[in-house]
């Protein structure tokens, strides 16, 4: 048996935009938690929903755990056996790394909504929000915030 519980109601009163600037040094995982709950604090938001967005098609954004980097080696490691490098892909204009960063954003997301109450992020004790690279060298990436709540 599954138990649905409310836990209160609100109206939406209030949407706020931002944007987080993240420069990146090549494949990997780059935690944005902290600019998450820097926007949130800056904004003296309540309960509501943050979407955050990645703009980029060889970059993406997902919750994962932020105890053990042991983690993020081995997704990564699992993103590259799913989108290896070696393949005859026929997009194959802007470098070798370009196609398989395609795939992996795909098999990743580009957008994670994460709610809030009384303007504090509602992730678990060991998660953390990252984007991730997924092309070689450092990129400057964009992650658009929407805040919708009171």
């Amino acid at each position: 048996m599954i138990h649905v519980e409310t836990l209160g109601e609100a109206e939406v009163g209030r949407v706020v935009h931002g944007r987080i600037d993240v420069a990146t040094r090549g494949p990997g995982f780059t935690d944005v938690t902290a600019a998450l709950r820097s926007f949130l604090r800056d904004n003296a938001l309540g309960d509501g929903l943050l979407n955050a967005f990645v703009s980029h098609t060889t970059a993406s954004l997902t919750v994962q755990e932020n105890a053990d980097p042991d983690v993020q080696t081995d997704l990564l490691d699992a993103l590259d056996r799913l989108a290896p490098r070696n393949r005859p892909y026929v997009h194959s204009l802007e470098g070798t790394d370009d196609m398989p960063g395609h795939i992996k954003a795909m098999l990743s997301d580009t957008a994670v909504t994460i709610a809030v109450a009384a303007g504090r992020l509602r992730l678990g004790t060991w998660q953390a929000l990252y984007l991730i690279e997924h092309r070689d060298g450092g990129r400057h990436r964009s992650i658009d915030l929407t805040y919708v709540g009171r």
